[in-house]
């Protein structure tokens, strides 16, 4: 029987290749995902758009990620304040207002930072997403901005501060007004830091640049979907400058858990009970001091009537 085994293994990638395809109008039923598997795209959404087979974590938009984080799907979207466009006047194949105007008519968002407000397992939080899909979810001066609106949401209400990062590469066309952002991010987290308000990033696959070298990675608790690619410099560019032979694994949200860098990995199901039990241990809100209670029975039954609720 060993040429019956030879022979399918000849076959497999052919087998494979054949149910390789898009069925439907335009791929509307149907999707791939890496592992080979074609997918019916409702079963992917019903399974939150995680691969019921390899478990891979595909991509969202910044809207179908609150709406599966937020309780009952509910949030408030947050408008942070517009800076001016295009403060260089920039052009190469295209003048950048341009190209800007172009993405926005597409995407119907104004930048690549989304904001949030809303509950997750009964906790008020502020949350912000970088959309990938707005100019690969670079950030410029409006992205800057909104991250700070949202922080600053979060400081006037003493709420929480989640942040889902991906993309966040530099917008090369407002070149420093781009870089500066890193800075201004960075200080905003110390703020939160400084009044005691949990700030948690969530690493989702594709976190890059500059939103990796800022604030993906000094949360109070740093958090990754499972197999999230979270990178400075390409492995590329790592490779030809250090002449390594790199691990497999390597920028995989598994590796820098490994090396210290990630705190948990947390599947996409899981995340909204994880933050919360998170926040709740961080502000010590499932806690009760017996110092601190006048009638310690009465007390301690309200505290864990509020934690499983």
């Amino acid at each position: 029987m060993n040429w019956v085994k030879e022979k399918f293994k000849e076959l497999k990638p052919k087998i494979k290749s054949i149910f390789r395809v898009k069925v439907g109008p335009e791929g509307h039923l149907w999707q791939n995902c890496s592992c080979g598997t074609v997918l019916y795209k409702q079963d992917l959404e019903d399974n939150l758009f995680v691969c019921s087979v390899c478990k891979k974590h595909h991509p969202i938009t910044a809207k179908e990620r609150f709406k599966i984080f937020f309780d009952n799907g509910y949030f408030q979207e947050i408008f942070p304040m517009l800076p001016v466009d295009d403060p260089l006047k920039f052009a190469d194949t295209r003048i950048y207002k341009v190209r800007l105007d172009n993405v926005r008519e597409q995407t119907k968002r104004h930048d690549s930072v989304m904001l949030a407000e809303g509950l997750i397992n009964g906790i008020k939080v502020v949350a912000g997403i970088v959309d990938i899909t707005f100019m690969d979810g670079s950030i410029g001066r409006a992205a800057g901005e909104a991250f700070l609106t949202g922080a600053e949401h979060a400081l006037n209400y003493n709420l929480p501060y989640i942040f889902f990062c991906s993309g966040g590469d530099m917008r090369i066309q407002e070149s420093t007004f781009s870089l500066i952002q890193a800075s201004r991010m960075i200080a905003a987290i110390s703020l939160l830091k400084e009044k005691k308000i949990p700030y948690i990033p969530v690493c989702l696959d594709q976190t890059n640049g500059m939103i990796t070298g800022s604030i993906a990675l000094i949360g109070d608790v740093n958090i990754a979907e499972p197999k999230a690619k979270v990178t400075f410099f390409s492995q590329k560019q790592i490779k030809e400058t250090t002449r390594d032979i790199l691990p497999i694994e390597f920028q995989t949200a598994e590796y820098l858990l490994e090396k210290g860098q990630i705190d948990l990995i947390v599947e996409r199901k899981d995340l909204p009970k994880t933050i919360s039990t998170l926040i709740l241990i961080r502000t010590n809100q499932n806690k009760t001091f017996l110092s601190d209670a006048t009638d310690y029975q009465s007390d301690f039954t309200g505290e864990a009537s509020s934690f499983t609720s």
